[in-house]
């Protein structure tokens, strides 16, 4: 069976491995802070045009969200849209640093100003937990994107308001290369306080590399990355990685090659009447499919169903990643242009 169910079902693109049998024998001090890491954080200092970031290594994306939001003082909580990664795909694991997340109506993933001052408006004594962060994801957990005057709307909200604004990055290379995208790096490390640039999802083994702009946040997070177990004795190996996909293009080439598949997916069910639930550009589609036809198609490929929409239908995840190629997307249409026509 093939799968569509995420982006990270493969292993590592092959200069990523390369890199890793490469560096296999060098010796290395651990806990990142070897050369490869060093490496890795310069990149990323140049890339955001910011020098004064700390960058840190982390084995992945739920131990990232974790150590961010653990930054806050027992009594604060974190704002994010109800369809948000850490509200709904993280077991709970925000929860059990001891904050609470407060959920919030998002339009097609996103939160908006308008939310984020609803919340904290709600928020107004010690009897309750006081908002002091917003988490946000680009591209968000439904595949859609943050515009540049979006983003900073929410930034200086949250200056206004006094509150962080972190970014989960897992699939910011999706984002970043996506057709309507008009966000950088640069744009990204200027109007939020931290976020993250995902591997694990873009041709890495694992690891992601967390990036720490306001100075508030910085001190100390390597004793808390440490007590939260998401410091990786080998850290190296998250260096090697990332440095491996940013020295070149091909970090942004993995992003480009699961959206266009994603994208030629779309196209594919939009030639058989099937409509999208939600418009977008990204790895990531969400065509709304007849239980008859998703039926049949789960006989040979795995795919994610997302929720019900109505008694008869269903909206279902397809994802496409760096490995995706253009010979299976073919197959996959050939299949359901007979699944189609089938009586």
């Amino acid at each position: 069976m093939y799968s569509f169910a995420n982006d990270y079902s493969e292993g590592a693109c092959k200069k990523v491995m390369d890199a890793l049998i490469e560096s296999n024998t060098v010796q290395t001090p651990g806990y990142g802070v070897d050369m490869f890491c060093r490496a890795a954080a310069d990149i990323i200092r140049k890339k955001t045009a910011c020098e004064n970031i700390d960058v840190h290594f982390i084995v992945g994306g739920t131990p990232c969200n974790i150590l961010a939001i653990s930054l806050l003082r027992s009594h604060e909580a974190v704002i994010c849209v109800n369809s948000g990664h850490i509200n709904t795909h993280e077991t709970g694991a925000v929860e059990a640093t001891g904050h609470k997340i407060i959920a919030v109506k998002g339009v097609n993933g996103k939160i908006t100003p308008e939310e984020i001052r609803k919340a904290v408006s709600l928020h107004t004594d010690e009897h309750m937990v006081k908002p002091k962060m917003v988490f946000i994801s680009d591209a968000t957990e439904l595949g859609t994107i943050y515009t540049k005057d979006e983003l900073k709307q929410i930034s200086d909200t949250c200056r206004e308001l006094g509150l962080y604004l972190y970014l989960d990055g897992a699939r910011l290379g999706n984002a970043l290369v996506a057709t309507a995208n008009d966000l950088s790096l640069k744009d990204i490390c200027a109007l939020t306080d931290m976020f993250y640039i995902g591997g694990t999802k873009n041709g890495a083994l694992f690891g992601e590399a967390m990036v720490i702009r306001n100075d508030a946040l910085k001190a100390d997070f390597r004793y808390l990355e440490k007590q939260r177990g998401a410091m990786l004795a080998k850290g190296r190996l998250i260096g090697v990685q990332m440095l491996s996909l940013l020295e070149d293009d091909t970090y942004m080439n993995n992003a480009r090659n699961a959206n266009v598949m994603a994208q030629a997916l779309r196209y594919i069910f939009n030639q058989a009447g099937i409509r999208m639930y939600v418009d977008s550009p990204t790895n990531q589609i969400f065509p709304v499919i007849s239980n008859s036809l998703l039926r049949k198609i789960q006989a040979k490929y795995i795919v994610t169903p997302w929720q019900k929409f109505d008694k008869k239908h269903t909206v279902v995840r397809f994802v496409c990643s760096w490995a995706t190629t253009k010979t299976a997307i073919q197959e996959f249409y050939n299949d359901l242009i007979t699944y189609v026509n089938e009586k």
